[in-house]
């Protein structure tokens, strides 16, 4: 997988301006990715399928991270993740689990650059996925994330949200979702709305 991920950033500019002089308005970071299947079915496996995956991540303009103490402009996350679909599991519902461990440095995903002043090693943080079927088509569920606390400069807060999938095949799949992701770089309580296309081949 290659992605992209563009913040804009006008209100934490402005909050830092006069302390840091910076004049960048938004953070860039490159995700390069790849994982595998190690064994296992999410349907029918009775432990559920199981992966591992890497994630190497780089900034694009390293000014706000190095600003507020990030030590590095890259990083690198390593994962196991296992799944598991419940057949009628909650009143005659199918239901969807995933949790998964990841050993990460990043801070608020890589947007804030990598390791810092309270901790530069990775760490192993949890993160968990419930979702399910209303019918064949259509979930409902909610998501949590740990987040490593690396910056003296501001406290990091875990992730969670409450999300609505529509499945219409195996190859598409459109997300909606609520997302809290409490304190940001002093920003208090960020919160807002997610939408996700995805497709596959």
């Amino acid at each position: 997988t290659v992605a992209r991920q563009t913040l804009d950033l006008d209100s934490l500019v402005f909050t830092l301006k006069d302390g840091f002089g910076l004049e960048q308005d938004e953070l860039n970071q490159d995700i390069f990715g790849a994982k595998v299947r190690l064994a296992g079915d999410v349907l029918y496996s009775p432990w559920g399928q199981w992966s591992a995956g890497v994630q190497y991540k780089r900034q694009r303009d390293f000014t706000v991270p190095s600003a507020i103490g990030a030590r590095d402009d890259s990083g690198t996350d390593v994962y196991v993740s296992g799944s598991k679909l419940f057949f009628a599991a909650v009143k005659e519902r199918n239901l969807l689990v995933n949790l998964t461990a990841r050993a990460t440095r990043a801070n608020q995903g890589g947007l804030l650059g990598f390791g810092g002043d309270r901790n530069n090693s990775h760490e192993l943080m949890m993160e968990g996925s419930v979702g399910l079927f209303l019918n064949r088509q259509w979930l409902v569920g909610a998501e949590y994330r740990q987040k490593p606390d690396n910056l003296g400069f501001a406290t990091e807060d875990d992730w969670w949200d409450l999300f609505v999938a529509w499945v219409p095949d195996r190859r598409l799949a459109v997300t909606g979702a609520l997302v809290n992701l409490g304190d940001v770089a002093t920003l208090e309580d960020q919160q807002g709305l997610y939408l996700s296309l995805q497709g596959s081949f």
